[in-house]
């Protein structure tokens, strides 16, 4: 005789079912940054940056299982809500369905920690394009550690995890991570990109000398591999399969990419004369870091504004960072950071939230990861860069990462 599931029952597995979904979503993120970052390299430099961000999700899930899921969700925060720690490893919490208290018996425990597992990661993969063609293996290994293992947790637990920013008056709001994911990554990506210096060539007696990337098919396909798995980064993000909430989120989603892509192809053209593909492809991807803090608490005209700001930014900031000789190869700092930073202002500025408490509060959110996440990053470089050395020698450098670190090259062809 069939069992009849009850009206909470059926809930509970929808919610469950649509987080692991948003999961698999989020986890093809990795290949969606693999590909564009690699795209947006010279082909001698491919092998290593695929390696790169296959290395990622591994020491994510890792260092996450170990302790950076107590970290980021602690038992009892300690320190004035600062930092707290649950314990070592990850364990079945009391119940045979392993519910957990602060989801409302949503979801799963493991189904929570697999889906907060592939965020973390996400924060050391912004690094890997910024820092791209000239750091050392090691190096990046060595930091993606830190960053993944503490930093970020950390940083998560302070609105996520119960913390300070979360039990302000009016609390910081950041609904997917404009600030906690893309910020924090961007954050740092900005102290790698300046502690390692412009790649050879790049800037020559006052001028700037593009290095185009090997293979924009790639960084295409990276782009929309991106933009499919942001429907679950945000998406997962309401935490439950509610129909109402989730679609709003996917349709603010898709409308701030789209504006974000349109703008920054508007605002390349009327800057530059040229279509350029690269700044309509990192303009759909500002327009997805803008839209995440608020994705949940825009209207469709929100997110649209909140796009085209964010596509323009893209362009501006590009320029900007070139014009002080910051050299990000795939304009990571200018995607997570500069509209990671208006993502979270946006919230504070438009939808259900705009109010002046609240723009107050979401200062106070951008300044303290900014203190927190800023030094701390250029201090690890330095560090490393003062002991096992950071940056790659000229002549690898000239030779290429993937001959001069991993012996072998991308392609090839008889």
């Amino acid at each position: 005789m069939e069992e009849t599931l009850t009206a909470s029952e059926a809930m509970f597995t929808a919610n469950n079912l649509w987080i692991m979904i948003a999961t698999f979503l989020v986890f093809i993120m990795h290949l969606g940054f693999a590909t564009l970052e690699s795209g947006l390299v010279r082909a001698k430099n491919t092998v290593n940056i695929l390696y790169k961000n296959t290395i990622v999700p591994i020491l994510g899930l890792l260092t996450y299982a170990a302790w950076g899921f107590n970290l980021m969700y602690p038992g009892e925060a300690a320190a004035g809500g600062f930092i707290g720690f649950g314990g070592l490893g990850i364990s079945m919490p009391e119940g045979a369905a392993g519910l957990i208290e602060y989801a409302d018996g949503n979801y799963a425990y493991w189904t929570d920690f697999l889906f907060q597992a592939m965020f973390a990661a996400t924060a050391a993969t912004i690094v890997s394009g910024a820092v791209a063609e000239r750091i050392k293996l090691e190096a990046y290994f060595l930091f993606s550690f830190f960053l993944v293992a503490f930093i970020y947790p950390i940083v998560g637990s302070w609105k996520w995890g119960g913390g300070w920013l979360d039990t302000l008056d009016t609390p910081f709001y950041d609904f997917a991570g404009s600030t906690l994911v893309h910020s924090v990554g961007g954050w740092a990506a900005l102290a790698g990109a300046m502690v390692l210096g412009p790649r050879l060539g790049k800037y020559v007696d006052g001028k700037i000398f593009p290095i185009p990337g090997h293979s924009m098919p790639l960084a295409a396909i990276g782009v929309f591999l991106l933009w499919l798995g942001w429907f679950g980064f945000n998406g997962g993000s309401v935490l439950s399969a509610d129909p109402g909430t989730v679609s709003l989120v996917l349709v603010t989603t898709a409308m701030s990419a789209a504006a974000g892509g349109l703008s920054a192809s508007l605002t390349s053209f009327f800057m530059t004369k040229t279509h350029d593909l690269s700044m309509i492809l990192n303009g759909i991807l500002g327009g997805l870091v803008g839209i995440t803090a608020g994705a949940d608490q825009m209207g469709i005209m929100d997110a649209i504004i909140i796009g085209l700001i964010s596509g323009t930014l893209i362009v501006v900031s590009v320029v900007f960072f070139d014009k002080i000789k910051v050299d990000d190869p795939v304009g990571a700092t200018s995607v997570h950071l500069v509209c990671g930073i208006f993502g979270t202002l946006a919230v504070g500025m438009f939808g259900e939230l705009a109010s002046a408490p609240q723009l107050v509060s979401q200062m106070i959110g951008i300044a303290s990861t900014a203190a927190f996440v800023f030094p701390i990053s250029y201090l690890l470089f330095y560090l490393i860069d003062k002991t096992i050395g950071l940056r790659i020698s000229s002549k690898a450098e000239v030779e290429g990462l993937d001959l001069a670190e991993h012996g072998m090259k991308a392609y090839s062809i008889d």
